[in-house]
């Protein structure tokens, strides 16, 4: 079974969403905050990653839809050594303008919409549809004897 790890803000935007790495990187960027040097640099990574690796909506531009796939994110694989080293600089980039990122790592990231090498998008569990425990009837407790 595949591993994915996930770097995403550590408070939720005002959409109640956690955008990922880049999301963050790229609104630092566009709403100005990035010195003369830490723009260019930016610019310079988005060029190779870019070039690097495959943009899922090129794919499928209905893979981050709302309505077919709600709360879609994407995911690298933990096997992704040249991605994953690739967003470490990303997660420095983060570090000095003090945005709080997470770390998420999983081998049951929701329902796949896409994937290719070193990445997914998927639709995050939902409680009702993918609890996987037995539904826990409220009469006497096991435990108590009640």
């Amino acid at each position: 079974m595949s591993e994915f790890v996930r770097y995403q803000s550590a408070v939720p935007n005002r959409n109640g969403r956690y955008p990922g790495v880049f999301a963050l990187a790229n609104g630092l960027r566009h709403i100005g905050l990035l010195t003369a040097d830490d723009s260019a640099w930016h610019q310079e990574a988005n060029r190779v990653a870019t070039a690097a690796y495959v943009d899922p909506m090129a794919v499928d531009p209905d893979c981050y839809d709302q309505k077919r796939n709600p709360g879609a994110r994407a995911w690298f694989s933990v096997d992704a050594v040249d991605l994953l080293v690739m967003v470490t600089a990303y997660l420095r980039l983060l570090d000095r303008y003090d945005v709080p990122w997470v770390q998420l790592t999983t081998r049951s990231p929701g329902r796949i919409v896409y994937r290719d090498a070193v990445q997914i998008v998927a639709v995050p569990h939902s409680y009702r549809d993918d609890w996987p425990f037995p539904t826990i009837d409220a009469g006497p407790s096991r435990m108590t004897g009640a």
